[in-house]
């Protein structure tokens, strides 16, 4: 039997390839979420932008290896493999929850050892790195886990709806949940790119104060932008995001304009 053949990247999924893009997006799930919770952006944004979305380990074609717990493990496993992605073309990071907290120690990173800093940070649904808001939902058992995962409304409910396969996903939800609830900067620390935060304003979880205080982690621009809904107001409002997205990066990389724009 032939053996499965490994994907050329280990951390970065690129579900629509651009080889011909302007700029390169690089997309961070939320805690409990996967490559894949970012096909749908991918598709929807345009030929001059091509995306890769990390793949956490510890789930889907990573499950089995062994969860990190904690944010700036993360970031420096995408670290380690993503300079050589963006060595070649303007880049920007994107990241939703935990996956905001983790694009911010990546950026770090980056600006620090190179090889480049990213054009823009974006940070979605999550507060500013220097706010500690521990909710303890990493002690929960799986009852009160799975519980969380519906109240939040982030979690495909085909995996909901199948006990196997929450079975699979709890251990990799748990681990995330513990690096992003033990997550907490100093004041003082910064990152030079602009940063545009995006916020729900009936999200629970991050008070709009919270994400307005982002602005003292850059010594960039900052801008925030406030979309209806709750904690998981990317999704109901994917095209406005698309578009802010496309403008934005297209205002990165000038003279010229970035090919196309979401309808």
């Amino acid at each position: 039997m032939t053996p499965p053949v490994p994907p050329a990247s280990t951390w970065f999924r690129t579900f629509h390839p651009r080889p011909d893009a302007r700029i390169t997006l690089v997309c961070l799930p939320y805690a409990g979420g996967s490559a894949g919770a970012f096909f749908s952006l991918s598709e929807r944004l345009p030929a001059g932008i091509e995306v890769l979305v990390a793949q956490y380990p510890g789930r889907q074609d990573r499950i089995r290896e062994p969860c990190l717990s904690t944010v700036p493990e993360l970031a420096r496993g995408a670290f380690e493999e993503l300079g050589a992605r963006v060595a070649d073309r303007p880049f920007a990071l994107f990241g939703h929850s935990m996956g905001g907290a983790v694009a911010f120690e990546l950026a770090r990173l980056l600006e620090r050892h190179g090889p480049a800093a990213p054009r823009t940070l974006f940070v979605s649904g999550r507060r500013a790195p220097s706010i500690a808001a521990d909710r303890g939902v990493r002690f929960l058992d799986d009852a009160g886990l799975f519980e969380k995962l519906r109240e939040l409304e982030g979690t495909d409910s085909r995996i909901l709806d199948e006990p196997e396969l929450l079975r699979l996903v709890l251990p990799a939800v748990r681990a995330d949940y513990g690096a992003a609830e033990t997550y907490h900067t100093r004041a003082d620390a910064v990152v030079g790119s602009p940063v545009v935060a995006l916020a729900g304003d009936r999200d629970a979880h991050v008070r709009l104060e919270e994400a307005a205080a982002w602005r003292g982690h850059t010594t960039g621009a900052f801008d925030l932008k406030v979309f209806p809904g709750g904690h998981f107001f990317l999704t109901d409002h994917e095209p406005e995001i698309a578009a802010l997205l496309t403008d934005t990066l297209r205002a990165t990389t000038r003279p010229g304009p970035v090919a196309g724009r979401p309808e």
